[in-house]
């Protein structure tokens, strides 16, 4: 048996933007159009291909010739931004959609969780979508009974198993969705960033579920925008970019990689307006971040304790009565090490009604040497999260010997500084322990 659960070659995807579906009314319209429209398919399918078509303005390639392996029991992680390509080809590789041109080949059984309610019949019960799912999945229903209390226990559903699941709310057809794909023993699982409608507990529970899959030697393929998440899952990470695979490596390399070019500025300003980590369901309230020195100058370098001042440009659509900002920092792969916020100390900020900057001043910067992210939000107490940027903008730290002692920082020191005094203390006990020891 191959080694080899998924083989991608040459796949690609066009779409057609605005393309309306031709209405027939009658069965003789049907008719009269399905011959022209067979010649039309036969004249273009020789030159349907990324290669050796010219798009159209209505065209759109979501993905353009993607080939690539993945092993049996590999986790692998996809990322990158909004409308890359990354959920066009899970789809494809789910037999949800067909591929403009290329192949792709799948060696097991697969399980997939991309939409919330993908492979669910509204009508049916929660227990009845279980048996359902698992006999798309070519499963006996011996072997759904065996899993069946284990999934139901791990959605968290009793109350409402024999509730049609159009009744449901999103996090419950999520946890119901995941359990059903995780449980019923796919050899391939697909995960899309759908895991985010879940509760944050919920969220935790699932990635367990996800290594505990992979580390029963199964396959996994997971898109997500957490890249520390991803960091923990997957060993392999690819980087999709305008439909294409630009990059495929390590975890490590990719993600910080592809962080650093998403937030890199050369002279300390960051224009957040189309920033792709924005979510689609935010207001674009945060316009720009700028980083300064603590002469307000610019930058995207500091030293090891120097002051670091961070103006926010915010752009409220309507008042923003008792706002709450909040600045995290976080290493290069996007690990959050420390969270600075206007509402952890007071802040006087009562109201913004207008167009306004926002200065947060961080006093003594205390990090190693490396590459930084910050992260910024704004919301209030009552509206909660009102726009949110992770991984907004990229900065340096540069190793100054802030101690001035001459020794190097490494990175296995870890990116915090702290400052400690030492010295010898006489203690009697110690000595009493010691002669004892030597006796």
């Amino acid at each position: 048996m191959t080694d080899i659960a998924i083989r991608v070659e040459n796949l690609s995807k066009l779409y057609h933007i605005g393309a309306l579906q031709q209405r027939h009314d009658t069965l003789r319209d049907a008719l009269t159009g399905f011959l022209p429209r067979i010649a039309r398919n036969q004249k273009s399918n020789s030159s349907n291909s990324p290669n050796s078509r010219q798009a159209s303005d209505a065209d759109l390639w979501a993905l353009k010739d993607v080939s690539f392996e993945v092993k049996r029991g590999e986790v692998v992680g996809i990322i990158g931004r909004n409308g890359a390509g990354k959920s066009t080809l899970l789809k494809i590789l789910s037999r949800i959609t067909e591929p403009t041109s290329g192949r792709a080949e799948i060696h097991g059984r697969i399980g997939s969780l991309l939409e919330v309610g993908t492979g669910f019949h509204p009508e049916l019960t929660g227990r009845e979508n279980i048996y359902l799912n698992g006999a798309i999945l070519g499963m006996k229903r011996a072997e759904i009974d065996r899993q069946f209390d284990e999934i139901v226990a791990f959605a968290e559903i009793e109350r409402f198993l024999d509730t049609p699941v159009k009744r449901y709310s999103s996090g419950m057809y999520v946890r119901l969705a995941f359990a059903v794909a995780a449980h019923l023993e796919p050899e391939i699982l697909l995960v899309d960033e759908v895991l985010a409608v879940g509760d944050a507990q919920f969220q935790k529970k699932c990635l367990g579920k996800m290594g505990d899959v992979a580390k029963e030697g199964r396959t996994v393929l997971f898109v997500s925008h957490n890249m520390t998440t991803i960091e923990e899952l997957c060993k392999r990470v690819f980087l999709m970019r305008s439909g294409t695979l630009e990059q495929d490596g390590t975890a490590y390399v990719v993600i910080s990689g592809y962080l650093s070019d998403a937030s890199r500025s050369m002279d300390g300003v960051f224009d957040l307006t189309q920033h792709p980590a924005r979510s689609s369901s935010s207001n674009v309230i945060i316009q720009r971040l700028t980083l300064r020195d603590k002469n307000g100058k610019p930058s995207t370098q500091f030293s090891a304790h120097d002051d670091v001042l961070l103006d926010i440009d915010v752009v409220p659509h309507v008042p923003i009565r008792g706002p709450r900002l909040a600045l995290a920092v976080e290493d290069s792969i996007g690990r959050r090490i420390t969270t600075v916020a206007s509402y952890f100390q007071g802040s006087g900020l009562t109201t913004i009604d207008s167009p306004s900057t926002v200065r947060c001043t961080i006093p003594n910067l205390a990090l190693g040497s490396g590459h930084y992210l910050f992260s910024v939000s704004i919301g209030t107490k009552v509206d909660g999260l009102l726009d949110s940027l992770d991984h907004a903008a990229w900065f340096e730290v540069i190793w100054r010997n802030a101690f001035r002692n001459g020794e190097p920082y490494l990175n296995v020191y870890g990116p915090v500084l702290m400052s400690s005094s030492w010295e010898r203390v006489e203690c009697t006990q110690s000595k009493d322990i010691l002669l004892e020891t030597t006796k």
